[in-house]
């Protein structure tokens, strides 16, 4: 009978590795120790499993790309020198007779805000259109107009438009919630809204699809949210240091 030959280093660390698993414990420096059980794993149970939500109507989902009616065709195809608050105006309106004011396109409340603008170049002190923001997100060299509409203290509406091939203005993303911060970088378009736990913040980045000629959700993240320091706390959730 031939002796045994010792293992190879690469084997024995396979060994040890099973060896550690099957007694639950870990390897460090002292060895193996074994950590106790770590608790049964349970299959998810799904709950009220015979109801299904019906499959959204025409002109019910809110980021769905549509031309936005009663704008002139822009000359050049370019965004520079539309007027933004002109642009949220006609866009409200047409979604607010579309969905008759159950607010699946449009808050109702966006009508009366709206009513706070002036005559003036920016709209006046308490217009609720945020400036606009001039960025190409579609990657075809022209940029869009990103603005957005505060319904109060904490909720807006998030809304991008683009010029189409044929001079056109249209919606590509209506979104709705609290704009806890918008960042731009190349074709990406990012937005950060606090979670029930105030030490996160989801993050959801919106990416052109050619395919809906929308902006479309690509990714849904949560990520750390430092509250500020310098911030008194209140019952509503502390504001990310971001």
């Amino acid at each position: 009978m031939r002796p045994r030959r010792p293992l190879a280093a690469p084997a024995l660390a396979a060994v040890l590795a099973v060896t550690a698993a099957a007694t639950g414990g870990c390897a460090d420096v002292e060895g193996l120790e074994n950590q106790g059980d770590r608790g049964t794993v349970h299959a998810p149970r799904t709950l009220w499993k015979g109801y299904r939500p019906d499959p959204p109507g025409p002109g019910q989902q809110p980021g769905a790309a549509a031309v936005v009616p009663g704008l002139p065709k822009v000359p050049g195809l370019s965004m520079r020198g539309v007027d933004p608050l002109a642009v949220v105006r006609a866009d409200v309106a047409a979604a607010t007779a579309e969905d008759g004011g159950t607010g699946r396109l449009v808050d109702p409340r966006a009508v009366q805000r709206l009513g706070l603008c002036t005559r003036a170049v920016d709209g006046g002190p308490y217009c609720p259109v945020r400036p606009g923001v001039l960025h190409d997100l579609t990657g075809n060299g022209r940029e869009e107009l990103i603005t957005a509409l505060d319904l109060d203290g904490r909720l807006s509406e998030l809304r991008v438009y683009t010029v189409q091939d044929d001079g056109r203005i249209a919606r590509i993303l209506s979104r709705r919630g609290v704009l806890e911060g918008v960042e731009v970088a190349s074709e990406h378009l990012a937005v950060r809204e606090p979670t029930s736990n105030p030490a996160y913040t989801s993050v959801s980045d919106y990416v052109w699809d050619p395919n809906t000629k929308s902006m479309s959700l690509s990714q849904l993240t949560l990520d750390d949210c430092p509250a500020l320091s310098d911030s008194p706390s209140s019952d509503d959730r502390q504001r990310c240091a971001r």
